[in-house]
Parts: structure tokens; sequence; C-alpha cells
């Protein structure tokens, strides 16, 4: 217990020092300060931090090899000897994970576990175990594991609060990375709030100086409290290694992954804003009369949109949700994702110069038409596809804007499909026939053609392709 007696001395020195702040948090006043250890924190939260070994089945296509172009090579081989047909390989993945539940709750990056065959959990005593996944969200880039432990509580780690975090906070990353076995790296918090980093839909990211390697994937961020406040996930680099910026999810999302898992449900249920949404920059600021750009500017709404229940319409821009600003878009995005469904949350807006605030209550998106979900078959370019009657439930999944009506392809498996068409891509018309359900789709499909003109949105774009039956 000497390092108990050592921080009091320590708070005593910092009582004294003059650069101590009107808060609780300081910076160091005293070389007394400067001999604290993290040894604490650490002894309190690398037990809760495993290693994740995923292994996935890779078909390799070896007709497209360098060796199968040769002609020398074909003569001996031919074009449809052994040599030429595709050979499985296993290839394997290392990342971190944290324990977030007693009973062997985990939490990770989706990337680490995707497409996996096979997942083992190794605690921090070397114990290794089968893990089920519970969670795999692509969106959030997050999964929730589950290992089974009989008559034995594990250690985990409490959530905190990521919105309570500020720059400069001291952070710790902990992880395996490049497999070298568990690693402690100190920091701070660099910045929040980071966008435009690439790695999930909801671009809100901690950004901070620890370390953070490949392998690191998954692992905890923590606070000097021994709570995680993040599940590191991503670096910024050119070398592929640490220089200094990295990036977390925030706990604050990781919270609504877990407890979807906890209550079983195998799909997250995300809340639905249902609007088209930009960004204030400084000449709209400067146009509508406000200070400085803040804010998501409402571009379009959707009928059921709960903003529109709410009162709220086209040209508002939304400045806070339950108190806390609201500076850009993706913010309010992040907000919302984060806050339960059938929450009545308090939303402030201006319009017109004026500062409002009126009561909004989350919604999941809802199916305003059935699915219909229809695998194409036959001699057409659309065979191996699976078309979808779009609705707000339907563009939510396939984040797409709420706005847009007819069909849309849901899923693309095999076929001619996979050589002109994309996951997404919405069925305008098809032979000069408006496609606005599956209905009409099948109906136009059944005449058989040696010539398919078909239009397409893709990605806000209309495309029209004429493909040769």
């Amino acid at each position: 217990m000497r390092f108990i007696p050592a921080i009091l001395s320590a708070l005593i020195l910092c009582a004294t020092s003059p650069m101590v702040q009107a808060d609780s948090k300081v910076v160091p006043g005293s070389s007394a300060v400067m001999q604290l250890s993290f040894a604490p924190v650490v002894k309190k939260t690398a037990p809760a931090v495993v290693n994740v070994y995923s292994q996935r089945k890779l078909v390799e296509d070896q007709s497209k090899s360098g060796l199968m172009e040769d002609p020398f090579f074909r003569r001996f081989f031919g074009d449809g000897g052994s040599f030429g047909r595709p050979r499985e390989r296993v290839a394997s993945s290392l990342g971190s994970g944290v324990i977030v539940d007693p009973n062997g709750l985990i939490v990770t990056n989706n990337h680490v576990i995707a497409n996996a065959t096979d997942i083992k959990v190794a605690l921090a005593d070397k114990r290794e175990f089968e893990a089920k996944v519970l969670i795999a969200d692509e969106r959030t880039d997050l999964a929730v594991l589950k290992i089974e432990v009989p008559d034995e509580q594990l250690p985990a780690l409490a959530l905190a609060d990521s919105d309570a975090l500020e720059v400069g906070d001291l952070v710790l990353a902990i992880g395996n990375p490049f497999g070298v076995g568990q690693t402690v790296t100190s920091g701070i918090i660099s910045a929040l709030a980071r966008t435009r980093v690439g790695v999930s839909d909801y671009q809100f990211f901690i950004q901070t100086d620890a370390a953070i390697n490949p392998g690191n994937s998954g692992g905890a961020l923590v606070n000097m409290n021994g709570e995680l406040v993040g599940i590191n996930t991503a670096i910024f680099s050119r070398s592929g290694g640490s220089i200094g910026i990295g990036f977390a999810i925030p706990t604050n999302m990781v919270k609504t992954v877990v407890a979807t898992a906890e209550t079983g449900g195998a799909a997250i249920k995300r809340p639905w804003l249902g609007a088209e949404l930009q960004d204030v920059s400084p000449d709209i600021a400067t146009s509508l009369g406000m200070a400085r750009p803040e804010g998501a500017l409402i571009v379009n709404l959707h009928p059921e949109s709960p903003l529109a229940k709410a009162g709220l319409k086209r040209g508002d821009i939304v400045l806070a949700l339950e108190g806390k600003p609201v500076e850009t878009a993706q913010e309010l995005g992040y907000r919302s994702a984060t806050t339960a469904i059938g929450a009545t949350i308090i939303v402030e807006y201006q319009r017109k110069g004026d500062r409002k605030e009126t009561q909004m209550t989350m919604i999941a998106a809802p199916e305003t038409v059935a699915r219909d979900d229809t695998v194409i078959k036959g001699p057409n370019p659309l065979s191996g596809a699976t078309l979808t009657n779009l609705s707000p439930a339907v563009a939510e999944e396939l984040s797409l804007p709420a706005e847009l009506q007819g069909v849309v392809i849901s899923k693309i498996e095999k076929g001619p499909a996979m050589r002109f068409f994309k996951r997404g891509d919405v069925v305008l018309d098809l032979n000069g026939s408006k496609i606005d359900n599956v209905d009409t789709l099948k109906a136009a499909l059944a005449d058989e053609r040696n010539m398919w003109r078909i239009a397409i949105n893709r990605g806000g774009r209309v495309l029209k392709l004429a493909i040769g039956g």
C-alpha cells in the first residue's frame, strides 16, 4: 500500500500548487506527481481485455494466377486441369476484445470477426474458449461475442459515459498489437467527434494519441477510473504503424449494441429520423443570420419522420438534442442513434432566426409497405438478385435516403446480376415500364427479350443500361 501515501502527498503538493484549476482535473505540478503510476488502473482493467482469433475460408481462382497466363504452363496443365480449379485456403486474423459482462459477453470490432467460420477467445490468463457471435453489425463496426465459462464470474469493465470525455483527458489503450501479447499504451484524448474516418456509417469517433497498432482492433480505451470509454478500431497511418492518430468507437454507441445482445436480439433496431440533413456552412450561417456555423439543416423530411411529427419543417436547423449541442449532420445521426426507441427527448432548433424547443419521440423506421422479398430467376440480367419493396425500414437497413420509393436490390448471391448491379440499386424502369413495386417488376420480366433496357438509381445518379439477353 506504499502507493496510497504517495498519492496523498502528491495531492497535498498539488493543492498548494498555483497550477490547480477550479475543477478536479489538474496538470502535474511537482516531481511527486510525475512519479505516479498507471499500474493500479492496468491491474484493474487488463484482465478484462482478451485476444480474439478468427479463421475464414478463402477460395482462390488459380485460373487467374500469373502462372496460368503463361502459355508454357497452360501447355502442360491445360485450361481445365486441376491446377486451374478454385482452391480453398484458411486465412487467420487476430484482434482484441473487451469483456463487458461477467457472464462472458465480449465486445470487439465487426471487421475482426467478419465472415469467420471459427472464433476463439483467449483470456488474459491464457485460457481459450470457443466464441459464438450474438451480433455482428457492419454499420457500427461492432460485434458482440459470447463465451461459456461455467461457475465463474469473469472480470468485466464498466461502460462510462463517453459524452463526459474532454480533450486532454488521460486514457490507456489495451490490446494485442502485432500479436506480440497484451500491451498497454498511454496518451490523451486528442479530439472528439471525429468524422470522415471511413470505418462505419456512424462517423463519430474518439481520437487519441495512445499508440494503437494492427491487432489492437476491438481492444479497450479506458479512463483513469478503470472504465471503458471506447473500443479501439482504426489508425491513421501510411506505414501501417502507429503515428499517434488512433480512433475509438465511443461507449455510448457500444451500449446500444450490447443492450440489443442482452435482450436476445439478432439485429439492432435503430432510432430513425427520416430526414435528409446537411451541415451548416459559413455561407448558410451568414444568410440565416447565425453567429457561427452550427447544427444540422433539414433538407427533406419523410411524412412519417418523428421530426415532422414534432413540428419541425424543411429549412429548420437542429441545434441540440437533450441539451447536447449538435455541430454537424453526422453528429445529429450519432446522437439519435445512441437514444433508445420510445424515448421522448427535447429538440432545440432554429427557424427564421428564432430558437425554439419541442419534444420528439424516437421511433424505429416503419415498414409502410410489405417487403415481398423475391429472388429473380430465369434468362434475364437481374437473375440471382433479391428484389424488395422499398420502405423507410428497408432504406434504413441499406443506408439509402428515407424518401426513396419503388424496388431495391437487397441482395445479390449469384447469376448475371453480379455482373451489372450492386446491393442498394433502385430499379426505376425496365423496358419502358415504370417499376413501382415487385409485382410490376415481375410482370416486366415475364416478357422475354434479346435486349433489356434498365434504368437504376445508384447513389443518387440515374444509370441507363442496355444489356443483351
